[in-house]
Parts: structure tokens; sequence; C-alpha cells
């Protein structure tokens, strides 16, 4: 599945499953600083959110911002433990930085990389 699919599909999944009752494509445009215009082209694939739109909308979901990506882009067991280990004497809080600078990290490579594929198709 393209990740940009897959992008849409998660926004407009978890938009509908908020605190189960869900959001309007307004209610959560009003939330997070953007048009409900732009909501709803995202979760269309009309436009592509930028990495900071999804850190956005993952902190307003309370997810981690990987929950965007799918499953074979998402870190490992390994890597979770080695993240702990460096991070066991931190204060919550800056264990709440880290994880974000990280999943942050994470999910722009993805994307440039996808940007780099379609560009690279589009050109055949």
């Amino acid at each position: 599945m393209d990740i940009y699919k897959y992008i849409s599909e998660k926004i407009k999944e978890l938009r509908e499953t908020y605190e189960a009752k869900g959001l309007s494509q307004e209610e959560l445009a009003i939330k997070i600083g953007v048009t409900p215009n732009t909501i709803s082209r995202w979760e269309t694939g009309a436009y592509k959110p930028r990495i900071t739109d999804l850190q956005k909308l993952a902190k307003f979901f309370g997810k981690p911002i990987y929950v965007f990506l799918p499953e074979a882009h998402q870190p490992d067991d390994i890597k979770l433990s080695a993240l702990f280990s460096a991070t066991a004497d931190l204060k919550d809080e800056d264990i709440r930085a880290v994880t974000e600078f990280a999943e942050f990290r994470k999910a722009r490579s993805i994307l440039k990389e996808a940007k780099k594929k379609k560009a690279s198709n589009d050109a055949r």
C-alpha cells in the first residue's frame, strides 16, 4: 500500500473513532489549527500532510507519530529496548521529549524516502 494512502486512511480512522464518538473534519481542523478543507484533502489523499502536521495530529490524538506509518516501518522491540536503556535515568518529561524527537526523525526519513520513490516512479 502507498504510504500516503495509509496516512490518509489513518487520519480518517483516528478522527472517526476519537473518544468513541468521533469528530467532524471541522472540529479536528479547529483543534489542530488548519482548515476543514485541509483535513478533507488529507483524508482523500489530495494533499500530503507535512511531517509537522503528522506531529500535531499524533499529539492531539495521544498517539506516537509512527501510528501514521505502515507496520513495516514501525520500530521493533530491539530498538525500543535500546531506547529504554539509553533513557533509563531521565525524568518523564525528558523521556517524552526524546521519544517525540526520535519518532519525528524516523517519520521524516520515511516520508522523504517515499517522496524520492514516487518521484522516481513518476519519472519512468
